[in-house]
């Protein structure tokens, strides 16, 4: 592959940059409860510039308390952060990157409890997504968080950072000021465009006019909210030279706000590549200032974007966090090397957003754990890794990496587990690269594979491991449902593996993800879907962009969902049902079945008997979602 464009380089007002490769903001959570750094932040972030990206822009960091996001977000609304913050780019530059540090006040999108104070905002709505009051800022306020900005910015400067970025995307304060969606002011800063924009742009001058001429300073923005009553490209468009006369250098074009339908702004598997280049453009025309192209963008696309002009750099965030080496195995022609991000934001933005953890990446278990590490072996144990599944995939190779003598032994044909069926549905496919990927990495560290083997009392007595990972998965069960094994009754994972041929119509028992994917298949093959499932609301919700984007599709296929409906019975192709309290019945060639795993673990009373030293992982220990099953292989990889 050519990359000859990535890889040139490029100047930003003082700043020369080694080749056009961005690590934008992610937030993390790694920082400290006081608001600095600490060990996990800056070993993370050294992590990513030693890989050979060219610019690294650091999480969101508040100029001001009552503008935190989250309790541990970054802080530069004093002096005394600037000791402390410093360490970030001493440690990025000797991994030989430049670094800026994002500038962000959260606005309306925050709590009480994080700010210590009511969440303020250009006008008293409260935010869609979280729905916490907030009150309308005064003039005095407003000058305040203005001059917060500059004087941020100018501790930045002086902490070492390379460059600045304004946050005026995604919802956030500026963002909300810009917005006709949020902003219902009626004074110089509300009503008209020019008055909604006032507010960014003296800010951007007010940056500019602390850190000098010479100091890079780039702005983020949502090119496009993509909201009802939002803004659109047509302003942005208009505001972006605009931006640059204020003292923009940069212009990092994202889209969307956390309200946008999908969730655009951190964009799943279920969108399209490079979605959002074509806006990019748009705004490096208006501009005339390089643009950092952003969503869901590959090497190979980001190759041609920079040559034919859509964007003049890259931001890969979340492809940082599977393979912190991707952009130097790219240059070094590594390609089949690199762990690809598939966009399934189950690690990082829903971990973060959802569960209130430290985000991760569900592929590559050592993002956040770059300070601990694994300890290498003392001695060279003997290791069975029992399930070639992602658990026992990622035990396996760990397990070498530490210095172990390592075999797999799956009693399936393939490896991969029950990714095998989870790739199937639509967009899922990049899944089962990550398999492949696995594999190679194997069989580079000669561990072998042994296929269609199944581990038993005997093989263990005679092989006589010196531990072992049970990661032997989970097989699927069903409800004692009258008919429910009737010739006509199928498991999900047959029909997405091919081994039954789908018929019209089709009822499926579940609407967990396996049950909704299953429909998803389906619906995409032209079969009609009926879906039945128990609870009385979603399993999979629509506040993820996958559950949402899930749930579209299904509907727009002509899929029906019926919650809070218990099967009673199945019979001469009708599935029988209560709902509401009502009798129901749905005609079906079909049934699909996707009502839950039970975990695989049998050997584990025999490991104990025989007294051998082992973990179990994955779905071995509980079904559950791929993150749990990839790390718990990692943990396990590390204790035995």
């Amino acid at each position: 592959m050519n990359l000859d464009h990535l890889f040139s380089p490029i100047t930003i007002n003082t700043m020369t940059l080694k080749n056009r490769a961005v690590m934008p903001p992610m937030g993390t959570g790694y920082a400290n409860a006081d608001n600095t750094p600490g060990e996990r932040l800056i070993g993370y972030l050294a992590r990513r510039a030693r890989g050979g990206t060219g610019l690294i822009i650091t999480e969101i960091c508040a100029v001001d308390p009552r503008g935190k996001g989250f309790p541990n977000e970054l802080g530069l609304w004093s002096d005394d952060f600037i000791a402390s913050l410093s360490k970030i780019p001493e440690a990025i530059h000797r991994e030989g990157a430049q670094v800026a540090i994002q500038l962000h006040h959260a606005g309306r999108e925050t709590f009480e409890s994080v700010t210590g104070a009511i969440p303020e905002a250009p006008s008293p709505i409260p935010s869609v997504i979280l729905n916490q009051p907030c009150e309308e800022m005064s003039i005095s306020r407003i000058a305040h968080i203005i001059d917060a900005y500059g004087t941020a910015a100018l501790r930045a400067r002086k902490a070492g950072f390379d460059a600045v970025e304004i946050h005026s995307a995604h919802g956030y304060l500026l963002n909300q000021f810009l917005s006709p969606f949020s902003n219902q002011r009626s004074d110089r800063y509300g009503g008209s465009d020019e008055n909604r924009a006032r507010f960014v742009l003296e800010i951007v001058e007010a940056v500019r006019g602390r850190v000098g001429a010479d100091f890079p300073v780039i702005i983020r923005v949502s090119t496009d909210e993509l909201v009802r009553g939002g803004y659109d490209l047509e302003f942005m468009k208009w505001l972006a030279p605009q931006l640059v006369s204020a003292g923009v250098d940069a212009i990092h074009a994202s889209v969307g706000v956390y309200s946008t339908p999908g969730q655009l702004s951190i964009a799943s598997m279920d969108t399209e590549e490079g979605f959002n280049l074509f806006r990019a453009r748009a705004i490096k025309e208006a501009a005339g200032v390089p643009v950092i192209g952003v969503g869901r963008i590959s090497l190979a696309l980001a190759e041609k974007a920079i040559a034919e002009s859509d964007a003049d750099l890259i931001a890969f965030g979340r492809q940082h966090l599977a393979d912190p080496d991707f952009i130097n195995k790219a240059k070094a022609g590594n390609l089949e090397d690199i762990r690809l991000c598939v966009a399934c934001n189950q690690g990082c933005i829903d971990r973060l957003s959802f569960e209130m953890k430290s985000a991760t990446c569900t592929f590559n278990p050592e993002c956040g754990r770059e300070y601990k590490g694994l300890p290498q072996a003392k001695s060279r144990k003997k290791v069975w890794v029992v399930g070639a599944g992602p658990s026992g995939l990622c035990a396996a190779m760990y397990a070498s990496l530490r210095g172990y003598d390592v075999e797999v032994f799956e009693k399936q044909a393939l490896p991969g587990g029950q990714i095998q069926s989870a790739s199937r549905p639509p967009h899922k496919k990049a899944f089962m690269d990550w398999v492949d990927w696995s594999v190679r990495q194997l069989k580079k560290q000669d561990v072998k594979i042994t296929l269609n083997q199944e581990v038993t009392r005997e093989a263990l007595e005679s092989g006589r491991p010196d531990a072992v990972v049970l990661a032997s998965g989970a097989y699927p069960v069903a409800a004692p449902i009258p008919g429910i094994d009737g010739e006509k009754v199928f498991d999900a994972r047959d029909v997405l593996e091919g081994k039954v041929k789908p018929a019209s119509p089709a009822v499926i028992l579940g609407a967990g993800y396996v049950g909704m994917e299953t429909a998803d298949f389906l619906v995409a093959r032209g079969i009609e879907v009926a879906i039945i499932e128990m609870l009385a609301y979603p399993p999979v919700g629509k506040h993820t962009a996958h559950g949402y984007w899930l749930h579209k599709r299904i509907r727009q296929g002509g899929g029906r969902m019926m919650f809070g409906a218990t099967v009673t019975g199945i019979e001469n192709g009708t599935v029988h049902y209560t709902l509401s309290g009502e009798q129901r019945s749905e005609p079906t060639a079909m049934v699909i079945t996707a009502m839950g795993a039970k975990s695989d673990n049998g050997l584990e009373e025999v490991l104990r008997d025989l007294g051998i030293d082992y973990r179990v992982a994955g779905d071995a220990r509980s079904p559950r979602r791929l993150i749990e099953a990839i790390h718990e292989g990692y943990k396990a990889a590390g204790e035995i």
